[in-house]
């Protein structure tokens, strides 16, 4: 089927719409807001102040009285949510401080509940290789392969631990089959009705994780692709992870990373029924920050640049380390 022919388009017709800043202004159809954002952040055990990550410029490893703060400040400043991270003073094989209530990312959960109530849409990651000595996403078997059904008995333990410190969202990032419905369940079963998922649905292995392993004191050795997805699979394949996660309970739906993966984002964003969120990642935040402190572009221009891009491809909300930045220029 042919298309219809189209009236003549004279060249100069679109620029007259870009002449000024208030045309441009007046035409957006694209437009970050600060309520759009999710600032991830980290919670370390048995530190007395913040520590930076070197690989991350501007993002710290927080105290419980720090992450506090920052947490509120954030809040202040428009953004929409807040994403926890925990990193244990001790690791061990099955992750056991990730449900333990006294655990690091427990605890702060609890405090920020307390703290924020629901002025903000408080997340937790749910998954295994902050807590693990291995770093892997869940629980080994004899052959040094995730078993991804004995994992799954953690991640409804996870979850509990989680909705009762406070959490209204719990971000299913560990990529194990079948990881938002066990966790639902459990939810369910334990009245935790209201507390919602955010399915990490295509989650890829990926070369931008790199600062993130150095955030939360990454101890693996080798890689995730057996159970991450594969950048060289189509689309189909994601939609289909999409599904499954939704059929389960996802309340939303996450594409990690962000930018490399624009064109799985549009097509999630098309298909979904429910919200879709994207993270911007570690290793996008750092080559940006490398690039600037070099002179090499314009910071900020590329900062808006980037977030730009990944809303207009279809993401409801973003997880950046910019957050609080962003909020202030966009407010």
């Amino acid at each position: 089927m042919s298309l219809p022919q189209l009236p003549a388009f004279p060249a100069s017709r679109p620029r007259r719409l870009r002449r000024t800043p208030a045309l441009r202004r007046l035409v957006s159809d694209v437009a970050l807001r600060p309520s759009d954002l999710v600032l991830p952040m980290f919670v370390r055990e048995g530190i007395e102040e913040p520590v930076p990550v070197t690989s991350m410029p501007g993002v710290v490893q927080h105290t419980q009285e720090s992450l506090v703060k920052a947490a509120a400040q954030a809040v202040e400043a428009g953004v929409g949510g807040l994403m926890l991270f925990g990193i244990p003073l001790r690791k061990d094989a099955r992750g056991s401080g990730a449900d333990d209530p006294s655990g690091v990312l427990n605890v702060a959960l609890r405090r920020l509940s307390a703290e924020l109530g629901d002025a903000t849409v408080l997340m937790s990651d749910l998954c295994l290789d902050e807590f693990t000595d291995h770093g892997h996403c869940g629980v080994l078997a004899d052959d040094g392969s995730v078993d991804n059904d004995a994992t799954l008995h953690r991640y409804a333990s996870m979850g509990l631990a989680q909705a009762e410190a406070g959490a209204h969202l719990l971000g299913t990032s560990g990529m194990m089959d079948g990881q938002v419905g066990a966790v639902r369940a459990a939810l369910d079963a334990a009245g935790h009705l209201d507390t919602g998922i955010l399915g990490y649905a295509p989650k890829y292995a990926s070369g931008f994780y790199g600062p993130f392993r150095e955030a939360v004191n990454s101890t693996l050795v080798g890689d995730r692709k057996s159970y991450q997805q594969d950048p060289t699979r189509t689309v189909q394949e994601a939609l289909a992870e999409v599904a499954l996660d939704i059929a389960e309970g996802a309340d939303i739906v996450m594409v990690k990373p962000a930018l490399p993966y624009l064109d799985i984002l549009r097509a999630v964003a098309d298909a979904s029924p429910v919200p879709v969120a994207a993270y911007q990642i570690s290793g996008e935040y750092a080559m940006v920050e490398a690039a600037a402190e070099r002179g090499w572009l314009d910071r900020e221009r590329i900062i808006l640049e980037t977030l730009t891009s990944i809303k207009r491809a279809g993401a409801s909300m973003i997880l950046t380390y910019w957050a609080v930045e962003v909020a202030g220029l966009t407010r």
